[in-house]
């Protein structure tokens, strides 16, 4: 299966083929959630974009280039320090070995010829199917300098949760960081303070995880109690 041709930022086209890591029924993939949607015998594909040819278009070749370069200045290959490099929908990802995450980031940031100062938090992702890379953590960088942008995305597994805190390098990550850790359950080792953000800090589970429970717990409103969402409908 083939994902569609994407574009760079000066019209080059780049296509690479999509991996297809679930078939989701229904429109949120839940099972006895009690869905009135109406969407519930719809049936697609979750597909994840696999690693795209050159050339990519626009900046991405150069931009690539030059960080394959400083990091073979310092001792790291770049293959066995980027799992792949991906052209879709306009953004250019790196796909970074979780180890080497706080290096990549760091030659992105001070490199003159790179220069990504800013960091504009991270996102988590869940695909409970993608086995063994179940967690994903999406960091968008942006060079003020050279007005570019990059995203560097790494993996973990749902059994080993771990992912090198990138605090260090980008100090505005800190609340994004515990945010992600508060709902994907994602530990941002090195962190100064991860705590959870906005959930109790004695919940139980991670909410934005795709495993998580669409049901829930009655809420308490201005003196009465409103029923979890799975219960709050009811046909007979």
């Amino acid at each position: 299966m083939d994902a569609a041709a994407t574009a760079g930022p000066e019209g080059t086209v780049g296509q690479g083929p999509a991996e297809v890591i679930d078939v989701r029924h229904g429109m949120f993939g839940a099972r006895g959630s009690g869905d009135t949607s109406g969407y519930g015998r719809l049936v697609r594909p979750v597909t994840l974009p696999s690693g795209t040819p050159r050339p990519y278009g626009g900046y991405f070749d150069e931009l690539a280039d030059r960080l394959e370069t400083v990091l073979a200045d310092l001792g790291f290959g770049f293959h066995d320090t980027i799992e792949q490099t991906v052209v879709f929908r306009d953004e250019l990802t790196f796909h970074v070995h979780r180890a080497h995450l706080p290096t990549v980031a760091r030659v992105l940031r001070d490199d003159p010829e790179l220069r990504f100062e800013l960091c504009l938090g991270v996102s988590g992702v869940h695909y409970p199917k993608d086995t063994g890379r179940e967690l994903h953590a999406v960091y968008p960088l942006l060079s003020i300098t050279h007005n570019r942008r990059v995203r560097l995305e790494v993996a973990a597994a749902d059994d080993d949760p771990h992912i090198p805190s990138l605090y260090g390098v980008y100090p505005t990550t800190d609340w994004h960081e515990r945010e992600t850790f508060d709902f994907f359950g994602i530990v941002f080792d090195g962190h100064p303070s991860l705590t959870r953000i906005e959930m109790p800090d004695d919940w139980v589970g991670h909410p934005q995880r795709k495993d998580y429970p669409l049901g829930g717990i009655p809420v308490e409103y201005k003196g009465a109690q409103i029923p979890p969402p799975d219960e709050r409908r009811a046909y007979s």
